[in-house]
């Protein structure tokens, strides 16, 4: 039955990477998964490889509020109520140096990794409390812990701005037995390394992280009792330096 039986699971940016890597990781432990991210072809991809009755397939852009209301209405009304979110959908730009970043990038990178999660969360924070609970799960990045020039100014202000929206869920909400987690992976091996202003060897990728290696953590995360928290969980590759 595995570890998440019937568990109702949305997973946004799903159609690649970490996101695929944890919906698929969920799938196979029994819960029910809502695929979303903006490419339809994308998610009917991840979607062709896994059981059809426990993956509803919803193409939706977060960085668009209304859009986001009517999928979580959606998945609850196919689904159930979630109980899992996982705010995976993100994206960076290139050229994304401060003096460089266009207006646009910056609007972009943000709606879409920080205003979005955000509105996720809203969404399905009234079915959370009325059920006594849930667990929210935003992937965020070393660059959310430190600035980082390779990051970009964009990208590492959604990021900070993701760590402080986990950690104002735990103080407003554990009354209600709503856990986040902000899940702040190093490196990894992900399509958004194809928008590095400086292309990334073949040598270079094979030291980073995969996906299925953050959607282990997450599992782990998701699996925990109801009275365990882990407010941030620090993920490298062994070779990077963290201090």
């Amino acid at each position: 039955m595995g570890q998440f039986p019937g568990r109702v699971v949305l997973v946004t940016g799903a159609g690649t990477g970490i996101g695929r890597a944890i919906a698929e990781g969920f799938v196979r432990e029994g819960a029910k998964v809502a695929l979303v991210g903006r490419r339809a072809e994308k998610l009917a991809e991840v979607a062709a490889g896994l059981p059809a009755s426990q993956v509803l397939q919803l193409a939706c852009d977060v960085g668009v509020r209304e859009a986001v209301r009517g999928m979580v209405a959606r998945v609850e009304g196919q689904l159930g109520a979630v109980q899992v979110l996982v705010n995976n959908a993100g994206t960076n730009t290139n050229p994304r140096s401060l003096a460089q970043l266009a207006d646009e990038d910056w609007d972009l990178t943000l709606a879409t990794n920080l205003t979005g999660a955000f509105t996720c969360v809203r969404a399905v924070l009234p079915a959370m409390r009325r059920q006594g609970g849930g667990v929210i799960l935003n992937i965020s990045s070393i660059a959310g812990l430190r600035a980082s020039k390779l990051a970009g100014s964009a990208y590492s202000a959604a990021k900070h701005g993701l760590m402080a929206l986990t950690h104002v869920i735990n103080e407003e909400e554990r009354e209600h037995g709503i856990r986040a987690c902000a899940i702040c992976p190093g490196e990894v091996e992900t399509p958004i390394l194809d928008l590095r202003p400086e292309p990334v060897s073949k040598e270079h990728r094979a030291r980073l992280l995969q996906p299925e290696d953050v959607a282990a953590a997450a599992l782990f995360v998701a699996g925990l009792p109801p009275r365990a928290c882990v407010p941030e969980l620090v993920l490298k590759p062994t070779w990077q330096i963290y201090s």
